[in-house]
């Protein structure tokens, strides 16, 4: 697939309706930059330590490698994607985005240290706020939360989650636990009650092995599986009566795909037909929830020959489902063209910004 479509080409020649990005990073370029947010005693804390920061994020994107920041935006020196001005020259202006929704996996899930994790998540809160949304009024937020606790997270959209510029909380797709466990009922009821949607992103932290049956000798394997996690991570939420508890609950699955999805849904409508008397608050099919509940970002795409890209969509029994992202800075195979060429204009509109319109109230 070409690459040329975020390389600069003026949009115009594909697409010339309203673009909303609902998937955009932003990058801390040092810990350093968020102690002006932070207590004395963290910072000391950092300083003692020698800690230059999580380690997690550059476990799932390699920082040398384009997966982690395509070589054109790059910048000469610093950290891709670490300032504004860098969204905006690279995809915000070219792109004459309505709307972007900035997404920040920073790995703050893999502390452990209750206090320091929180503190550490509220900084990043502030940084997001102070050098992002208020420099640009295009721009939107997805809210970090200490992923560990429950109680801590509560907290934590309780102090920020009223901020005009949230829209969505950041839950890693790799947890120590499913996120659909009742321990996070009430999470998920505290981010339905600011009307925000629950932002289930690649990454996370845990202990257990990325697949079922242990740990891979490659990272082609693991990212290759990572739908795994998603799937896993939809099936809890669904099947533990998360949209029955929180009926208003949204969900927006990012770096996810979503051609794995018809295949899931027709297994789980099926397994629930058979075993519904043990989840008796289901009362519709599995598929037809989603449908209801949860949007999909288009990268990556991982698409195959336009008949059989057709077909699949198709089998996703919505034109509501899909949502634009450019996942800036990271690398993906530009399918934007050939989704415009395989949906309608109505649909295509919707997956360029109507949809995610409607879903983050913008």
């Amino acid at each position: 697939m070409t690459t040329a479509l975020l390389e600069g080409i003026d949009r115009s020649a594909l697409w010339t309706g309203s673009v909303i990005d609902v998937d955009v990073h932003a990058n801390v370029p040092s810990i350093q930059t968020l102690y002006p947010y932070l207590s004395e005693i963290w910072v000391d804390w950092i300083e003692e330590r020698g800690w230059k920061g999580p380690a997690v994020a550059a476990a799932h994107y390699p920082p040398a490698t384009e997966f982690a920041a395509r070589l054109e935006w790059r910048p000469v020196d610093g950290v891709p994607a670490s300032r504004v001005e860098q969204l905006q020259s690279h995809i915000l202006d070219p792109w004459r985005v309505d709307h972007a929704i900035v997404n920040c996996y920073y790995g703050l899930d893999g502390l452990r240290h209750p206090d320091w994790a929180a503190a550490l998540v509220s900084a990043l809160n502030d940084w997001l706020i102070a050098e992002w949304l208020e420099k640009d009024d295009r721009l939107r937020a997805t809210m970090v939360i200490p992923a560990r606790s429950p109680e801590a997270m509560i907290r934590e959209i309780r102090r920020v989650g009223d901020h005009p510029g949230f829209v969505q909380v950041m839950f890693p797709a790799r947890a120590d636990t499913l996120w659909g466990q009742r321990i996070y009922h009430e999470v998920f009821a505290e981010v339905a009650r600011r009307d925000m949607v629950v932002g289930l992103h690649y990454g996370g932290t845990t202990e257990g092995a990325p697949s079922s049956t242990g740990y891979p000798a490659y990272q082609v394997e693991q990212y290759a599986a990572e739908w795994q996690s998603f799937a896993t991570q939809i099936t809890s939420l669904v099947s533990e009566g998360v949209f029955t508890q929180v009926p208003d609950l949204r969900v927006s699955v990012l770096e996810g795909g979503f051609l794995w999805v018809p295949v899931w849904g027709w297994r789980m409508n099926k397994e629930w037909k058979g075993l519904r008397r043990e989840v008796p608050w289901l009362s519709r099919p599995p598929l037809d929830i989603i449908r209801d509940h949860v949007r999909f970002s288009i990268a990556p795409t991982d698409g195959g020959p336009d008949h059989l890209m057709e077909k699949a969509i198709g089998w996703l029994g919505s034109d509501d489902l899909l949502m634009f992202a450019t996942d800036y800075p990271h690398r993906r195979d530009d399918e934007i063209e050939q989704l415009l060429r395989i949906l309608s204009p109505e649909a295509a509109r919707k997956m360029m910004s109507e949809t995610a319109r409607e879903w983050y109230r913008l």
